[in-house]
């Protein structure tokens, strides 16, 4: 785990709870656990089977909010090449995404004869190339794992937020701060919330979901302005009246999680413990596998759900107990998964001899 001292506790919080939910969320809809958790639960169930899959809006206000802050942690411009970033993150994402995408595959070739449900069949090169370059909705290719399609996002996300800074870079310059980026950033946000977000066949696209990424970034750099509250409220007020014009749950989400980071930031800011010291330790051991947890749960997922479709005469409390057992097993895994897979995929990079790409 990272220096306790760099963490960031709000940020842990919000990616700790959110990574739970979204798992519990797919453990509610995917196979008899699923079944077996209405059956023995029905209202908690289905509240987490209904809303449980917008937690995703806070990973995306948060991935928002840090690539700001990776990006230009002071306000200032873009410095690093922008095929180097996009390498980079493409890099990231896809390895560990690619190392869960091989086990889910594996599992369900261990598991397709006997619960087909859940089972992907008929697997293409072309779809498999598709998943390796984070393309599969774009191209119209089924997913084969629940999640790919955040993963994909993610590095859409963020190359918009690169190439909105590029231009500021390059078309406008300020003696100390970055001014025109966050604005640019601001006015796509706006579009986003206003026109694309409103738009459901353009759910494959950054364009849908760069309202709730923008809201993120502007919040850290809103935190380097003295004016933070009178931005923040402006910020506020233009997303509100998007909602009033059609109201969007998910949108909603994403605004108070903003808000809700902007409070807990200026209070980390100030030196004011968020958490006591306990509590953020157990919240960052939490989030640091975040990743991992979203990429691995759904092979753990397919394992559980087999087991439960074999045990004869399995009763729906059965399946709750299973379905605990899942979870923390999904969890358990998670750990050494990040830190075999995922840590050592974000510092690998299979184009290190060539020269670094840094003027574009």
């Amino acid at each position: 785990m990272s220096n306790p001292s760099r963490r960031l506790p709000h940020i842990d919080v919000l990616k700790a709870v959110a990574a739970q939910i979204i798992v519990l969320h797919h453990l509610v809809s995917y196979g008899p656990i699923a079944r077996a958790a209405h059956a023995a639960l029905p209202l908690l169930a289905s509240a987490m089977h209904q809303y449980g899959r917008m937690a995703v809006q806070i990973f995306l206000v948060v991935g928002g909010y840090l690539s700001a802050r990776g990006l230009s942690p002071r306000g200032q411009a873009l410095q690093a090449g922008v095929p180097e970033l996009l390498w980079r993150r493409y890099l990231r994402l896809v390895l560990p995404f690619l190392a869960a995408l091989a086990l889910t595959l594996g599992i369900s070739g261990l598991i397709a004869s006997s619960w087909p449900e859940l089972v992907p069949t008929d697997i293409s090169l072309g779809q498999l190339l598709a998943h390796a370059l984070l393309l599969h909705d774009v191209l119209g290719y089924e997913a084969l794992t629940v999640g790919a399609w955040y993963v994909a996002i993610d590095l859409q996300l963020f190359a918009l937020l690169v190439g909105l800074m590029w231009l500021a870079r390059r078309g406008w310059r300020h003696p100390s701060r970055l001014v025109v980026g966050p604005l640019l950033v601001a006015v796509l946000a706006l579009a986003s919330a206003w026109v694309f977000n409103r738009q459901p066949d353009l759910d494959a696209y950054g364009l849908y979901f760069f309202a709730a990424y923008g809201l993120g970034a502007l919040v850290h750099w809103l935190g380097l302005w003295r004016h933070r509250r009178a931005g923040l409220w402006l910020l506020a007020v233009a997303i509100l009246a998007s909602l009033m014009l059609d109201w969007r749950d998910r949108l909603a989400l994403a605004l108070a999680t903003a808000l809700w980071l902007s409070w807990a930031q200026a209070r980390h800011a100030r030196g004011v413990p968020l958490l006591p010291a306990a509590w953020a330790e157990a919240f960052a051991r939490a989030a640091t596998p975040s990743y991992a947890l979203f990429l691995l749960h759904f092979p753990v997922l397919l394992l559980g759900n087999a087991l439960l479709a074999h045990l004869p005469g399995a009763t729906p409390e059965a399946g709750v107990v299973l379905l605990v057992g899942t979870w923390l097993l999904a969890n358990g895994l998670a750990l050494p998964f990040h830190r075999w897979v995922e840590a050592p995929a974000a510092r690998f990079d299979p184009l290190a001899w060539l020269p670094r790409l840094r003027t574009a």
